[in-house]
């Protein structure tokens, strides 16, 4: 997250937000496709992505945080 220290606010306040409902409409939280196939991911904002796998029905794993490069 170092890299992204300019927007640490913005990242804490969205992943509270995902905390709280994973499904709220301002993450746009979707399911990925193709080799990301068992991941989801939800925004920070326009740029920022985070790739995370639901564990069980109460855990997520977070697996990445970044641009769209994430995806490939």
């Amino acid at each position: 997250m170092e890299k992204y220290s300019s927007k640490k606010k913005k990242i804490i306040k969205k992943i509270i937000r995902f905390q709280e409902n994973p499904f709220d409409s301002s993450l746009k939280t979707h399911k990925l496709t193709g080799k990301l196939t068992l991941y989801w991911s939800f925004s920070i904002d326009y740029h920022l992505k985070v790739i995370f796998e639901f564990i069980d029905e109460e855990t997520v794993g977070l697996i990445d945080i970044g641009t769209h490069e994430i995806y490939k």
